[in-house]
């Protein structure tokens, strides 16, 4: 939601911990896996079960576990006959996994509706989105001068590293850990920008405290419900984010992930997942899942078990881990609670200074960090389909709007916010790590041919780092089972790509 003011200066992205030797029980006979599972149908699973088809082949048979809906925290929401996205809303332009699911599936782009932003500090608004680029720039510069350059240079650079991540995956090469991936896109600096708060980066490079907290943490307020204390390299692919070359999916986001798994030939369950527990057959490796069905009870044995939903235990998956040794259970650290409220009603413009709603030009307003505030931001939204006649509604006609905030809404909030409204629907989710809540990053490899996808996140969450994730372990999966031990960590990766070109 920050990408309209951040466009005018952006352009735009725990230690190892595998429990036994991750190759211990690879297959050697040159045997592809019979059955693979993929606990979660979000992006990442999706993503995972699209990845694993490609690189294992049509004969593996390939299960997808889903206790909710396709599409996890890619979600719509239903308001006067139209569908809105409660969840997931923006793709950036250089994101090329989704761009290529896009493509490969046929969805078509949704067609962008123009729209202003402001920066409101509780009392007046302090950064105003005009008609007139140039005005705009003027005031940024103005207002904040070189600032936007060193932002800007900034986010460039950590972009420009991590767009190795394709060429590295496109030629098959894979990562153990989520901090071996760092460390091959951008060296250490990579791995300690996940452990240092974007703060502090930010003013070590030379930005000034006034930016940081009327851009910056709108910003983060926005997209993450946290401030800039947050690791710096999150706050960098927010940041990549924050820019005007975005898009969506016509029809809604989540329509990626049910292509995915139609694309790829899984099975998709309806079921919780209970227990994954290891089991010897001979001297082969498998596991065993025992999950619940609407028809009951049961258990199937996998030789490859991907977990693609967050094992924190304020999740609550409801995953647990049996007879492993040593014995392990949830993953440390939290999950941050985020309320998406969705309200189909009128704007109060005169609590942002505006009596006349005929007056207000902004479809979005974000906040800075300040006690009074009770939310993050307060946003105008399309539906998911947009007819080519289609205008976005005016304040003083009755819209649909969608307010991200820490807690739910009180009446007397929703009356301060709204002159009135028809409806309120109200989606409180664990929408991203609550950063700060554990040390270090979890780990990729849980047990031989056991992976976790959602380790990721605690880099950077978006839609992208699932994807990139999902590739990363698809490939993994394949190079351990196969025993291709030279495609895994390796290192001078642009110099190794170029000599075998």
């Amino acid at each position: 939601m920050g990408g309209s003011l951040l466009r005018l200066m952006v352009v735009l992205l725990a230690a190892r911990s595998t429990v036994s030797d991750p190759e211990g029980n690879a297959h050697v006979d040159g045997a592809p896996p019979s059955k693979i599972a993929v606990v979660g149908a979000g992006i990442g699973g999706s993503a995972t079960a699209h990845f694993l088809r490609q690189h294992f082949g049509p004969e593996v048979q390939v299960d997808v576990f889903e206790k909710g809906e396709v599409g996890g925290r890619l979600a719509t929401v239903t308001v006067n006959h139209n569908d809105y996205e409660s969840g997931g809303t923006i793709i950036h332009s250089l994101n090329l996994h989704m761009q290529d699911f896009a493509k490969q599936l046929g969805l078509k782009y949704r067609r962008s509706v123009a729209g202003k932003m402001a920066v409101f500090n509780g009392e007046e608004m302090i950064l105003e989105e005009t008609d007139w680029y140039l005005l705009d720039l003027f005031r940024l510069w103005w207002r904040y001068g070189i600032n936007v350059i060193r932002l800007q240079m900034w986010v460039e650079e950590i972009m420009e590293k991590f767009m190795r991540i394709y060429k590295y995956q496109a030629h098959g090469y894979a990562f153990s850990s989520v901090e071996e991936l760092l460390d091959s896109l951008g060296g250490s600096s990579f791995i300690n920008m996940t452990r240092r708060p974007l703060s502090d980066s930010l003013l070590e490079l030379g930005v000034s405290q006034r930016f940081i907290d009327e851009v910056i943490a709108p910003v983060m307020r926005t997209n993450y419900g946290q401030n800039v204390s947050i690791p710096a390299f999150v706050g960098a692919v927010s940041l990549a984010g924050a820019h005007n070359n975005l898009w969506a999916v016509e029809g809604g986001n989540k329509l990626v992930c049910s292509g995915l798994l139609k694309m790829a030939a899984a099975n998709l369950l309806k079921a919780q997942v209970n227990s994954v527990s290891p089991t010897m057959s001979g001297e082969t490796l498998q596991y065993q899942l025992t999950f619940s069905t609407a028809a009951g009870p049961l258990s199937e044995l996998y030789d490859i078990v991907v977990l693609a939903t967050p094992l924190q235990a304020s999740v609550g998956s409801g995953v647990q881990f049996q007879g492993f040794t040593p014995p392990f259970d949830q993953l440390p650290g939290s999950y941050h609670s985020t309320v998406a409220t969705i309200v189909h009603g009128y704007l109060n413009t005169s609590f942002f200074g505006f009596p006349d709603p005929r007056l207000f030009p902004f479809s979005s307003i974000l906040t800075t960090e300040m006690p009074d505030l009770f939310f993050n931001s307060v946003a105008s939204v399309c539906p998911v389909n947009i007819s080519a006649g289609f205008r976005r509604k005016q304040p003083q006609e009755a819209g649909v709007y969608k307010v991200f905030s820490v807690q739910p809404l009180d009446k007397p909030q929703l009356k301060t916010l709204f002159r009135s409204y028809y409806s309120v629907q109200v989606m409180e989710w664990q929408a991203y790590p609550h950063y700060g809540s554990s040390q270090g990053l979890p780990p990729v490899e849980l047990h031989p041919n056991l992976y976790y996808l959602n380790g990721i996140e605690w880099a950077g969450s978006a839609m992208e780092m699932s994807s990139v994730a999902a590739k990363n372990i698809a490939l993994l999966a394949y190079h351990r089972w196969n025993r291709q031990t030279d495609m895994v960590d390796q290192k001078d990766l642009m110099h190794r790509i170029k000599t075998e070109l």
